[in-house]
């Protein structure tokens, strides 16, 4: 599975299943994966790639440095269905 920084992802295991989380980090077989209100940039979660669903859409948020909570809440609002 090709999962690169600023890869938007489904959990499809743990409390968090269903999900939709913005890659920070990519670290081996685990991800640190953020969402901007439950899990901010100051506490991702880790997570192994194979509890992950990936999706066709790649945020630049992450690309410029560390992003704020604010911008990760944006790109995945733009990616969900109204």
């Amino acid at each position: 599975m090709d999962i690169t920084v600023g890869s938007a992802v489904y959990s499809r295991a743990g409390r968090d299943k269903g999900d939709l989380f913005i890659v920070l980090k990519v670290e081996g077989d685990y991800v640190y994966l953020v969402d901007g209100k439950k899990r901010r940039i100051a506490n991702p979660k880790k997570k192994k790639i194979k509890h992950l669903n990936k999706t066709n859409f790649v945020s630049d948020v992450c690309q410029s440095g560390t992003p704020e909570d604010y911008m990760i809440r944006n790109a995945l609002a733009e990616m969900k269905p109204i």
